[in-house]
This record gives C-alpha cells, sequence and structure tokens, in this order.
C-alpha cells in the first residue's frame, strides 16, 4: 500500500471513531518553538508547574521523548456544549470539564486507532499522547494543518474554534504531509486580552500562569494572592473568559455530540449555596471519573470559599 493510501485508511478510520480534525506532520522539531518555550520558562510564567520545565528537552524535541518517530499524527476532539452560565451567583466549570475526562476519552480512541493501523500494517510501531506526555501538542497542531495558536495561547480552528480537545500518535513510518496553517486569522482583534480580568497576557500569544484563573483554581495549591482572589468572577474550576470573547468561537462553533462531554446533572447551573454544602464524599461521587478530580477537594472548597466571599461582598 503506498503512502497515500495508508493515509487515506488513517483519515477514514479517525473519522469513523469520531475525531473531529486530523492532520499529519514531520517529526522534526521546530527552533521557533523551542525558543519559544525556553522563554516562557525562563520567564517563570509556568509557575509552579514544574514539570514543564523538568521535561523541556523533550518537549522541544519529539526525538527525544520517542526517538522512533518519524510521523506526529495529530488529532482534535470538539468538545463544546453551550456556554457557562451568566449568573453571578452559579460556581462556574470550564466546559472542558462538565463531562468525563477527556484524557481517558482522547487517549482510548487514540489507541483505537493506533491498533487499527497496526492490524493493517504489522510492521509499524508508535504511542498516543494526550497533554500529560511531554510534547507541545499546538505546535504540532498548527505544523500538521488543523489551526493557528490564538493570541489567548489556545489552538483556533475554523470548523470549531478553539472548543477542541488534542491528542497525538506518533508514528516510526513517514506518511504524506500536511501544509502547516501559517496564517495568522486573529488579524487586529484584542478581544481575548482585554476581556481577562487578572490581565494574564503580558502580550499577544504569552500567557502568564502565575495570574491565570484556569491556573489558579485547578493546578496552584495553597491560598491564593490576596490581589487576584476577588477577580475570579464566579470561576471555581478553570475560566473560559478568552474562549467565550473569541470571535471565531462566537461564530463557528458547534455543539458536541459526544455524550462523554455532556454537562453532568446538577453542575451546570449549581449556584453558590448549593457548593457552599458540597462534602468531600459528595465530591467524590459527582466528579468520579471527571477532570475535576485534579484540583483535589481541598482546592475546590477554597475556590467555592472564593465564590461565597465575594458573593457577599456584591449582594444582587
Amino acid at each position: 500500500m503506498s503512502t497515500i493510501e495508508l493515509n487515506q485508511f488513517i483519515r477514514e478510520t479517525a473519522q469513523n471513531l469520531g475525531f473531529s480534525k486530523l492532520g499529519i506532520a514531520p517529526a522534526t522539531p521546530e527552533q521557533k518553538s523551542i525558543n519559544r518555550l525556553d522563554s516562557w520558562l525562563t520567564k517563570g510564567y509556568h509557575s509552579t508547574m514544574y514539570w514543564m520545565g523538568k521535561r523541556a528537552d523533550e518537549r522541544g524535541d519529539i526525538g527525544k521523548y520517542y526517538p522512533e518517530a518519524k510521523s506526529v499524527i495529530s488529532l482534535g476532539l470538539n468538545y463544546f456544549t453551550g456556554n457557562v452560565s451568566s449568573d453571578p451567583d452559579v460556581g462556574k466549570i470550564s466546559n472542558y470539564a462538565w463531562g468525563d475526562d477527556y484524557h481517558d476519552i482522547i487517549k482510548s480512541r487514540l489507541y483505537q486507532l493506533l491498533g487499527e493501523i497496526k492490524s493493517k500494517f504489522p510492521k509499524i510501531n508508535g504511542i498516543a499522547c494526550v497533554d500529560t506526555s511531554p510534547i507541545m501538542e499546538k505546535d504540532w497542531a498548527q505544523k500538521a494543518g488543523i489551526g493557528w495558536i490564538g493570541k489567548h495561547t489556545n489552538l483556533i480552528t475554523r470548523d470549531y474554534g478553539s472548543w477542541i480537545f488534542l491528542g497525538e500518535l506518533l508514528l516510526d513510518i513517514e506518511l504524506e504531509y500536511d501544509t502547516p496553517f501559517d496564517d495568522d486569522l486573529c488579524g487586529t482583534c484584542t478581544a481575548c486580552l482585554d476581556a481577562c480580568p487578572t490581565d494574564a497576557f503580558p502580550e499577544p500569544y504569552v500567557l502568564d500562569s502565575n495570574k491565570c484563573i484556569s491556573y489558579l483554581t485547578i493546578e496552584h495549591r495553597g491560598e491564593l494572592p490576596t490581589e487576584l482572589d476577588d477577580k475570579l468572577t464566579g470561576w471555581i474550576y478553570g475560566c473560559d473568559i478568552c474562549q467565550e470573547v473569541c470571535p471565531w468561537n462566537i461564530k463557528f462553533s458547534q455543539l458536541s455530540t459526544e455524550n462523554s462531554f455532556q454537562p453532568r446533572d446538577n453542575l451546570k447551573n449549581r449556584k453558590g449555596n448549593e457548593w457552599e454544602k458540597l462534602t468531600e464524599e459528595e465530591f467524590r461521587i459527582l466528579f468520579k471519573k471527571s477532570a475535576v478530580k485534579r484540583t483535589k477537594f481541598s482546592g475546590l472548597r477554597r475556590n467555592i470559599s472564593l465564590l461565597e466571599k465575594n458573593s457577599s461582598k456584591n449582594p444582587n
């Protein structure tokens, strides 16, 4: 079978597995991606996410992570299930975490795709990656032609905006490659930068995690910086503000048909007084197989306490 036919088989199989986007790139490092990562780490914008620096050499050069890699298949899956409530009393959870943990769903499908490839071509070897692997997945998606990296640092696609999960297959075979997405379609728009309540973007295309609501409510351990704890605007896990205001999302987002991503009962519009009563046992039940487990019960309780505190400061 020719590489063209192999490419077609991979694309058809991925589509049958429900993936929304697919692009293929050669597994060669890009110096500009390495430089951007080095600059971001040097400035301390990764905050306490020390693992980002520990495997920086692998993130910059995929061959150091998987030496056999010759091709990177970048895949995307639309996860948008509607906008978060604008009610200030609702404890807001980022859209991506309303359903089941995307890591499990994406990785399972990636291995299914890899299995289908190996069933037809047993000599092909590869590995599946999600964002827990030291992969600069947005850079690879751009290189594979899926979309471009916006000023809010998320990957934006023409079809789904930025509401898309990414995953990769690294294969030890050369394939036909897609054209990189070199156009920056953000233009002069600064909606995402202007909307951020904590000024987490020191410049376009650069995110300072130390000020990012998503980082603060998910990854940060301990108390939040006092100068920021009243700027969470109701978010108790993650934040979608920079995505919600993006014109590409407003115009082109599509509701996901994935059952696993649909909001869990009593989660999307749960109000502060309901969150106040959350016990650790209820946390384990409500967020079983959910990405929200990442922040742990103590982290979510801290965020809920700030929701209560800020609600009392600004009564309706």
